[in-house]
């Protein structure tokens, strides 16, 4: 190779080389390292362990509890002023075939031509006229596209005008009509231009009116089950057999997912910026387009989650029991255990409880593990809970109701070593009952972590070496029932 480089094309990378070397002395990138090192420290710990010891308690008149209010979800969407663009209409797609995700290129063998594929427009609905001939001085009335795939509503929305039929609800700029289900996208629009990524957005909308149920999964990257849980709870659904819609978000955190952390790219937690902030830091700004885009649209939000930094969670709910509707709505999981947390600002479930939306958060085993036990759990209160919102109708077999645990605690170790458990996830134990044993590997020392009450264990720490304080084993207490008079 030749060396004799014009020094017009050597001084650009000369100068960019520069660049790069003093990049780390510049203030703004010793803030950023500062902040990194707060983030880490507050991270430390599971946020999962000071959810519960932050949770305020439960309020004996509950019934005077923050109110849920439901706004019209649909008045902002479908308003055909909310947009200039002109909207596309999704394409039906049987989410259970085999089909390309939205917005990727399809290649023609055929022509040696690529074009991306754009949905079809939804054909113009048939009069009865079109059908059936008529007296021509008989007025006959327009079949609309519900009516149309159920020929039952017919007659009945003839006989009551004032009846409420399935809507076609618009997300993402793209318009889903009733009886049929999509996938879109979104992106937070927050990567670089020529690297930015969507993260897919699994939409079924039934052929009846129904509430707006949203599901979320991985807004902590690492946490795989909730990822399958939403799968295979969203492509089991028949749009023409369902009542309402239903929104999956599988993987909410994509960067942590790529990467295999909780964390966003910049090291913080997703789940302490919602609602977000459109001019905040990189969190605030995701958080705020998936709120906005997304879970604005929703009338109940399921927040699914693991149990974080090597710990397993028993299948449970996260609910602010001091609110009356969250009450009434966790009733509809089956064999799911309900644990009383009234949240941490900046969680999806607080923010979402603040805009209205019935919002509880679901803990099923650990993280970056594919658990089928814990997600054919997940999948089977998911189904109960739509079978109870009259959502969908099938044959179901309720199991034996699971408490509610008003009250619960960590125990946390007291010595450092190695962690040998006594006990398993979902094991009752009685006060004084030995959970485990931490060992240490040079002096052979053994010290008992006993519980400190009676309950069940509802998340655990798996055997692992520990420090001292390290957050070993929730015990949810079974406590009397508060008077909710």
């Amino acid at each position: 190779m030749s060396m004799n480089h014009p020094l017009s094309t050597l001084l650009p990378r000369i100068l960019l080389a520069s660049l790069l070397y003093c990049l780390p002395c510049t203030p703004a990138l010793a803030e950023s390292q500062l902040e990194f090192e707060e983030t880490e420290t507050e991270a430390a710990d599971d946020e999962n362990v000071e959810d519960i010891e932050s949770s305020k308690p439960l309020r004996k008149n509950i019934d005077h509890a923050r109110k849920i209010s439901h706004p019209d979800q649909a008045g902002a969407s479908e308003d055909p002023e909310s947009s200039p663009k002109k909207k596309k209409i999704a394409p039906h797609i049987n989410l259970k075939e085999l089909a390309p995700p939205p917005g990727v290129q399809s290649f023609f063998p055929e022509t040696g031509a690529s074009e991306t594929l754009e949905p079809e427009p939804e054909p113009e609905p048939k009069t009865a006229t079109e059908t059936t001939p008529k007296d021509p001085n008989e007025v006959t009335p327009t079949v609309s596209h519900d009516q149309a795939s159920n020929p039952e509503s017919t007659n009945a929305s003839d006989t009551d005008p004032t009846k409420e039929v399935a809507r076609t609800i618009t997300l993402l700029g793209t318009e889903i009509m009733p009886g049929t289900s999509t996938r879109l996208s979104w992106s937070s629009g927050m990567q670089i231009a020529g690297l930015s990524q969507s993260t897919p957005v699994l939409v079924v909308n039934g052929s009846k009116p129904g509430p707006t149920l949203c599901l979320t999964g991985a807004v902590h990257g690492d946490e795989l089950n909730g990822i399958e849980i939403v799968r295979r709870t969203l492509y089991d659904l028949d749009p023409e057999m369902l009542a309402g819609q239903v929104i999956g978000v599988p993987i909410v955190n994509l960067q942590g997912f790529q990467q295999g952390s909780r964390y966003l790219s910049d090291r913080r937690d997703l789940n302490r910026h919602f609602p977000g902030n459109p001019t905040g830091n990189l969190a605030d700004r995701i958080a705020y387009s998936l709120f906005n885009e997304i879970i604005s649209h929703c009338t109940m939000l399921v927040d699914i989650h693991t149990g974080s930094l090597k710990r397993t969670n028993l299948p449970q709910l996260r609910a602010d029991m001091n609110i009356a509707e969250v009450r009434t709505f966790v009733k509809g999981f089956d064999r799911m255990a309900v644990v009383h947390s009234s949240g941490t600002g900046g969680m999806l479930r607080t923010a979402a409880l603040d805009a209205g939306i019935i919002a509880v958060s679901m803990e099923s085993g650990e993280s970056l593990r594919i658990q089928e036990k814990q997600i054919k759990a997940g999948v089977n209160s998911l189904n109960s809970l739509m079978e109870k919102q009259n959502m969908i109708s099938r044959l179901f077999v309720w199991g034996k109701p699971e408490p509610v645990y008003y009250d619960s605690y960590w125990i946390r170790a007291e010595h450092a070593g190695i962690l040998f458990s006594k006990k398993k996830l979902g094991d009752r134990v009685i006060k004084g009952q030995v959970l485990g044993v931490v060992t240490d590997p040079i002096t052979n020392a053994s010290h008992a972590i006993h519980a400190r009450a009676t309950g069940r264990i509802i998340g655990m720490a798996v055997d692992q070496v520990v420090m001292a304080g390290f957050a070993a084993y929730h015990i949810g207490a079974e406590t009397e029932i508060p008077d909710e008079e």
